[in-house]
């Protein structure tokens, strides 16, 4: 669960390294909510809570945006916005932001989203019934709920080894299937997909995932890195600035456990749940 990322979310902003996992995990979201976007003809992005388990907040929409979509991007945090216009401002793609004490209330007329989302993100919400109705009724087509998978033995170690500081930062419940699917029936949304994502060849650890595979002698998955490559982040930012065009493709090559494992695997392997929801 990374809850140190809870204190230590700033230090992403002036070092972007988010490892490989991270990395994998971006590009694997952005695929899933793109497919959606192309097949439902999607042209605005609301992300809200933005804030969730991974290295640099603020940036999963960035694809989006970079695809000609209008996005917006939801936080709690003055601070945390004002960095993520910045790095928006230095990828030269344009961004809409607001900030908000609670999410109780979102200041948009109704129906101003196509597609509403978050990733990791609901278990911040103070109130979740009242989220998810002012989701509603700011959004059009489409609302996608990405949440950690509860029964992934990464999941289940790291709530362990934190547990004192998920009952202090969090509200588990809010992740739960069972709690938020009820409410968002009620509301007229019905579910239209779900499925296990981001299931690469690690677990949900906290380590460096190139380290995991070399301790299961998988080390020839990732390529040696020059010294070069060792001074410079692994960011999904360089993607974004057109810096780095292959990025996508080596995040790829880990895809193959993924795409072929059959979903009994997936239910203790895979690190998140996606859950797509239309109305009724």
């Amino acid at each position: 669960m990374a809850i140190p990322i809870i204190n230590f979310w700033k230090k992403y902003y002036t070092n972007p390294d988010e490892g490989l996992g991270s990395s994998y995990e971006r590009i694997i979201i952005h695929n899933r909510i793109m497919e959606l976007i192309t097949r439902h003809k999607v042209k605005s992005v609301l992300e809200a809570p933005s804030f969730g388990f991974t290295g640099l907040s603020g940036i999963n929409s960035m694809g989006f945006a970079k695809a000609g979509l209008d996005v917006t991007i939801v936080d709690h945090d003055g601070e945390r916005l004002d960095l993520i216009a910045k790095v928006w401002q230095d990828s030269m793609l344009p961004l809409k932001t607001l900030q908000v004490e609670e999410y109780n209330f979102l200041d948009f007329p109704d129906k101003s989203f196509d597609l509403s989302w978050n990733f990791s993100a609901l278990w911040f919400v103070q109130d979740l019934e009242q989220f998810l109705t002012e989701l509603n009724r700011v959004t059009n087509k489409l609302i996608v709920l990405a949440v950690p998978n509860r029964s992934g033995l990464g999941y289940l170690s790291q709530k362990y080894l934190g547990k004192e500081d998920l009952s202090k930062y969090l509200i588990e419940d809010h992740i739960k299937h069972d709690n938020f699917n009820p409410i968002m029936q009620k509301l007229g949304w019905k579910q239209v997909i779900w499925d296990y994502f981001d299931c690469p060849p690690w677990p949900d650890i906290g380590m460096a995932k190139e380290d995991f595979l070399k301790k299961l002698r998988l080390g020839f998955l990732v390529k040696e890195k020059t010294e070069k490559e060792v001074k410079e982040p692994l960011t999904i930012l360089d993607y974004w600035q057109d810096k780095d065009q292959d990025f996508a493709n080596k995040m790829m090559k880990y895809y193959w456990l993924e795409r072929y494992a059959p979903g009994l695997f997936k239910a203790f392997w895979a690190h998140h749940k996606f859950y797509v929801y239309k109305p009724k």
